[in-house]
């Protein structure tokens, strides 16, 4: 009977796969029926030339708005004879018409110039010479696309997932006259929030493997990037990152000094004027175009990105149109998956298909087409509500009408919305070893990464390295909606640590009428993971200036857990985990306050003992919107 549900499951997979490749060669046949190619270097106005594809519709008897990516992964295939077989987030797009334009930015591949990573918005003086930036570059796009291309409508629009992302928003800033719609999805937007540091804790697996492959050093121009080496793909990635120790041993070992962004990282472990200068965030400006933002609430990448920027926008540019959109996705979801669920969470059906059809293209025809403002019926806020599974429009996000509560730990692992009565002294105490670190997910090879924040976390509940604490079962439901604050009073032996705060749902044990199918996940009773964040303990009070802990003293730190829209059903559980390791999707810290991390040396790794204080005196908490009427 197993044996026959494996191979069952192998011939699903099998049939998807082929049902994909068909479905990939008929819109590619479709694109070549109905589109032609041009390949163009377009001159930016310091006289650097960016290769640029435009596929044009065939039908000339109308006009048609453009679509614009900029990306720093190529614009392939190359050679006007050579066609993508998918032009827009959907095969909706093409049907539809549109022009495509593919741009590759400054020292990408074909595109001249040199390629700086998260390329610092330098803002354009009047008389001060050729500036450029991302802004000017997508200007001068557009301008030159404008003047060359025929058969456009006048109306640009800009879209992205991840970098590209970055690249649309950017784009967005002094915005050209014609771009009237933007979509950055899961922009990276601060790399001290996004993909390199979250709270100044190092995101090492993502860092490690990513610019292992992307940022390897190359000359000239290029249609294909230097191989992505085999170690980046460890079996066993959890042994892989222990035996590999300090950060200082990545270079002899592996890298040697090959990959320009990874020496930058390590000598610069601090929020330095390095890092402020390739915060996109702060210059969201002047922008013009409407603006809709996208994110993913599994998204272990950009999650930071399209939240902060989002209130950046709405903040700085008033009476724009401005709409954020975040659904049950890991990074990208919506248009590699079909979303209807991701690791072991379940939602019900194809979120994705319904974003597509239902809210993004509206979004492009509503102003890029039909330009008609009176019959603007997007919501200021589109949000999946994960746990009751649903697409939900709120006014504002947070929402206006949340009710601020805070969850308390307790004794005997309890958790409430009543402060603790303990002594002054009341806390719980763990190990911290920095030789058998907490693991971040249960799939060795790390290879589950991308669905790690929607896990089953009964594989680290028992170890005695995390403390766990959880409410009685919910009389009713309760949703939270907008950021989880944690505000908490703590203790080491150490110099320094990390803190590693998770929000759980706990199913029930007993699931009335649910019976798990052979080799599937038994859902009852488990534990998932709804939101998790990491705070390096040094950067407790300024990101700018590390501080030592003083062994022993109790110590206040907040950070935020970033945002959710869960709802807890009756009959489940919240629950926490407090932990001080997280490897090795966060690198391993030492626990003695060292004036660099990345160059620690291997005695400075030590095992320290950390307590979490929950007296009416030091009231460790998290802090929670809760939406009225669901508590």
């Amino acid at each position: 009977m197993i044996r026959l549900s494996r191979y069952s499951v192998q011939f699903v997979i099998f049939f998807c796969i082929w049902i994909a490749t068909i479905n990939a060669e008929s819109r590619e046949e479709y694109i070549r029926a109905n589109y032609t190619k041009f390949e163009y270097r377009i001159p930016m106005r310091d006289g650097v030339r960016l290769f640029t594809a435009v596929y044009i519709p065939t039908d000339t008897s109308k006009s048609y708005p453009i679509l614009m990516v900029r990306t720093p992964y190529s614009v392939g295939p190359y050679d006007a004879d050579r066609y993508k077989s998918g032009l827009g987030p959907s095969e909706a797009y093409e049907k539809e018409g549109f022009i495509f334009v593919f741009q590759d930015v400054r020292g990408q591949f074909m595109s001249e110039g040199k390629f700086v990573n998260m390329t610092p918005h330098v803002p354009v003086k009047k008389g001060g010479g050729p500036v450029t930036n991302e802004s000017t570059d997508t200007y001068d796009t557009i301008d030159w696309l404008l003047a060359h291309i025929k058969n456009h409508s006048g109306c640009v629009g800009m879209w992205g997932i991840s970098y590209p992302g970055f690249f649309a928003q950017a784009g967005a800033i002094d915005s050209h006259p014609a771009l009237k719609a933007v979509s950055p999805q899961a922009p990276v937007s601060n790399l001290w929030g996004d993909d390199s540091f979250h709270n100044g804790a190092f995101y090492l697996t993502h860092n490690f493997r990513f610019f292992g492959g992307f940022g390897r050093k190359h000359e000239g121009l290029v249609t294909e990037m230097p191989e992505r080496p085999k170690y980046l793909e460890p079996p066993d990635a959890y042994r892989f990152f222990l035996d590999l120790g300090s950060l200082k041993n990545a270079n002899p070992q592996y890298f040697h000094n090959d990959i320009e962004f990874w020496d930058e990282v390590i000598e610069h472990p601090n929020y330095d004027d390095y890092w402020k200068a390739k915060n996109i965030i702060p210059h969201l400006r002047n922008i013009t175009a409407a603006v809709m933002m996208v994110g993913g609430w599994y998204d272990c990448e950009d999650l930071y990105g399209p939240l902060k920027s989002y209130r950046s926008i709405e903040d700085n540019n008033p009476g724009i149109h401005n709409v954020l959109v975040m659904g049950p996705w890991r990074h990208g979801g919506w248009a590699g998956t079909d979303g209807s669920s991701l690791g072991d969470a379940e939602f019900g059906f194809a979120t994705s298909a319904y974003y597509n059809d239902h809210i993004l293209l509206p979004f492009f025809k509503h102003f890029l087409v039909e330009h008609d403002s009176t019959n603007y019926t997007f919501p200021e806020a589109m949000m999946f509500e994960t746990g009751a599974n649903r697409w939900r429009s709120f006014d504002a996000w947070p929402p206006l009408t949340c009710e601020t509560r805070r969850l308390y730990p307790g004794p005997g692992g309890t958790l409430s919305f009543s402060m603790p009565s303990g002594g002054k002294n009341a806390c719980d105490s763990y190990i911290s070893d920095p030789r058998k670190p907490v693991p971040f997910t249960s799939d060795l090879s790390a290879r589950r990464r991308p669905r790690f924040l929607a896990e089953d976390q009964r594989f680290t509940a028992n170890r005695p390295d995390v403390l766990v604490y959880q409410t009685e079962p919910l009389e009713e439901d309760i949703t939270l909606a907008g950021p989880l604050m944690v505000n908490f009073f703590v203790s080491t032996t150490g110099t320094d640590s990390d803190w590693i705060v998770k929000m759980i749902d706990v199913y029930p044990d007993s699931l009335p009428g649910y019976t798990p199918k052979v080799d599937e996940h038994d859902i009852r009773g488990q534990q998932l993971l709804v939101r998790t964040e990491v705070l390096r303990g040094r950067f407790r009070e300024s990101l700018e200036k590390p501080k030592p802990f003083k062994p022993g003293e109790i110590t206040e730190l907040s950070f935020e857990l970033l945002d959710v829209l869960h709802t807890f059903k009756r009959g489940h559980r919240i629950m926490v985990h407090v932990q001080s390791s997280w490897f090795p999707m966060v690198d391993m810290n030492p626990q003695t306050f060292v004036p660099n991390i990345f160059k620690a040396d291997k005695e400075d790794f030590v095992t320290v003992t950390n307590s979490v204080y929950r007296s009416k005196e030091h009231s460790s908490h998290i802090e929670v919107g809760v939406l009225p009427g669901e508590r």
